[in-house]
């Protein structure tokens, strides 16, 4: 019996602890960089469907009152919304880039379709059927700055 009873409680603690390690993966953990771009224009319903109930729920204040934004948080991604659709995905990692990567290592991997722009860089992404691009902040100007954000978003909206 005490033998079926540990067993049991280390059963129960291993299935608690995938639960808590997987609710600190982003959310798009496992997901092509292709898959990551179909965020954009995702409606909210099929967000909330896929993700769940985001972390936490902002506004971002624009620099016109007509820019001010819906943030639904989640692990490792935010989603910018206008009305009913995501418009833009701050994400951890993409396309080879992440959080915390030096400016020369970015301008590597990025290649010649990155355009530097001193404090971030920006670069056209294709295969959607709207307009996509990615903006990745710099700490600083100079080449020695880390990527502080990065952004996949529709420069239409």
């Amino acid at each position: 019996m005490k033998k079926l009873m540990g067993v049991s409680i280390l059963f129960l603690l291993l299935l608690l602890s995938t639960q808590l390690w997987a609710q600190n993966q982003p959310v798009y953990a496992g997901l092509s960089n292709d898959e990551q771009l179909s965020f954009v224009g995702m409606m909210m319903a099929d967000l909330i469907e896929r993700f769940g109930t985001p972390r936490s729920v902002i506004t971002e204040r624009g620099s016109e009152a007509w820019q001010d934004d819906v943030v639904f948080q989640y692990n490792g991604a935010d989603f910018y919304i206008f009305r009913d659709r995501i418009w833009q995905v701050k994400l951890a990692s993409t396309h080879g880039v992440s959080n915390g990567d030096r400016k020369s290592a970015v301008l590597r991997v990025l290649g010649n379709s990155a355009s530097d722009r001193g404090n971030h860089v920006l670069v056209q992404l294709a295969g959607r059927d709207w307009p996509l691009m990615m903006r990745v902040n710099f700490n600083n100007s100079a080449n020695t700055g880390v990527v502080t954000a990065i952004y996949i978003y529709r420069p239409d909206f």
